[in-house]
């Protein structure tokens, strides 16, 4: 959504999206954790395998592709931060 769009809502609109902006923030943030934990996971046994085959590092691609589209998708929000600050609600 556009900062302009944003600054049409009302207070008590402005409100319901910051809960829902936070609880996206938490499943976000846990998300990434698990996603991360998997890649060590995986770098590290791969690392202590005896057979170092770089064909088993390639799945491990995905998981840091979903943390880089998480991570840009996050500083989208940013407008609703800046509208809420605008008129301090937070």
């Amino acid at each position: 959504m556009e900062k302009k769009d944003l600054s049409k809502l009302t207070d008590e609109e402005l409100l319901v999206k910051k809960k829902e902006l936070k609880n996206s923030k938490l499943f976000y943030a846990t998300l990434i954790g698990i996603l991360a934990g998997i890649a060590i996971f995986g770098v590290v046994s791969w690392s202590l395998s005896s057979q170092k085959q770089v064909g088993f590092l390639i799945p491990l691609l995905i998981p840091i592709f979903i943390i880089y589209r998480l991570v840009n998708n996050s500083e989208k929000n940013k407008d609703l931060e800046a509208v809420l600050k605008e008129r301090g609600l937070n």
